[in-house]
This record gives structure tokens, sequence and C-alpha cells, in this order.
């Protein structure tokens, strides 16, 4: 792994599954914190859905404001399906980027956007949730700008343990 840094904040999220599935793509693109605001995600997290306990090297921690989460020299850039947005494909991640997401069953507010950096959205035919969406982002982030070595070595190390395949083309 490099030393480029990615970071996540989630506004208000209501869905436990999708958390966790937040959760789980933190870790395998190596996200160093999860923040996120409001109750809603609270009030259900008794629902564990971290499956791979992600939760036990990458803190999910609640704050009342992104901004104040921000870290220091992070650029902030809203994952959001805003008119004007950079297409994903188009856009160039920052080596320290604070991923913001708004809510599953909402917009990010023009007070959020306000002190952001960028604003960037995937472009897909209708919108997805959550979890796909920060897995898409992270995936574009790694593809981009490395962090993975690509080898059978990272195959071995990633895979769940109970798929042992090989494949040689015969």
């Amino acid at each position: 792994m490099t030393d480029l840094v990615a970071t996540i904040g989630l506004i208000n999220p209501k869905s436990p599954t999708n958390v966790g599935g937040v959760l789980r793509a933190a870790g395998c693109y190596n996200a160093k914190h999860v923040f996120f605001t409001g109750t809603r995600y609270l009030n259900a997290k008794k629902f564990h859905t971290d499956t791979k306990n992600v939760i036990e090297r990458i803190p999910l921690t609640s704050v009342d404001d992104l901004k104040q989460a921000k870290p220091e020299g992070a650029k902030a850039v809203v994952i959001e399906l805003i008119e004007g947005a950079t297409p994903l494909p188009e856009f160039t991640h920052p080596e320290n980027a604070f991923y913001i997401f708004g809510p599953e069953d909402g917009s990010i507010s023009k007070e959020v956007l306000n002190w952001c950096d960028e604003v960037v959205y995937i472009p897909t035919i209708g919108c997805m949730n959550l979890a796909a969406t920060c897995n898409v982002v992270l995936y574009d982030r790694l593809a981009k700008i490395g962090g993975v070595e690509s080898s059978d070595a990272t195959i071995k190390q990633s895979r769940d343990t109970n798929n042992k395949m090989k494949w040689a083309k015969t």
C-alpha cells in the first residue's frame, strides 16, 4: 500500500446494511476512517452487517458536522447526482481525499456543497445505493492512482478462506 489517504463521510445514513457495505468497501480499498452524521444509523446499528469486522481496524465515528471531521489537508469530494458535477470517468482523485456521500433518500445540502472542493457523479441509468456508490468510487480511485499490487499474491491475500481456486487457460 502507498501513503494515499481516503476518508469517508456519510450524511445521515439510514440503512445498517449500507453502512456495513461501506465499511466493507473501506476495508477492501484501504480507507482510513468512516464518519457519519445523524441518528438513523445509531437507531439501527444493532443489525450488525459488517461481515468482515472492518470496524476493528477502521474507525466508524458519529459526528455532528462532517466539516469538523474533514482530515487536515484533505480535499472534500461530494459524490452525488448533481447537475454540473464532474463525471467519475473524467475525475482525477486527490491523494488525500474526504469522500462525502449523501443520504440514501435525499440530497446533500447546499451548506455542505459550499465547503467542498469537488462534486462528482457516477454516470448510470438510475441511482445506485450508498454502499454500491462507495465501492465504485473507491475502486475507481484504486484503478487510477494505485495502492494495491495486481498479482496472485494480492488475490491470495484478498479472497475468502473458502476460495482456493486457480485458473490455467488450456
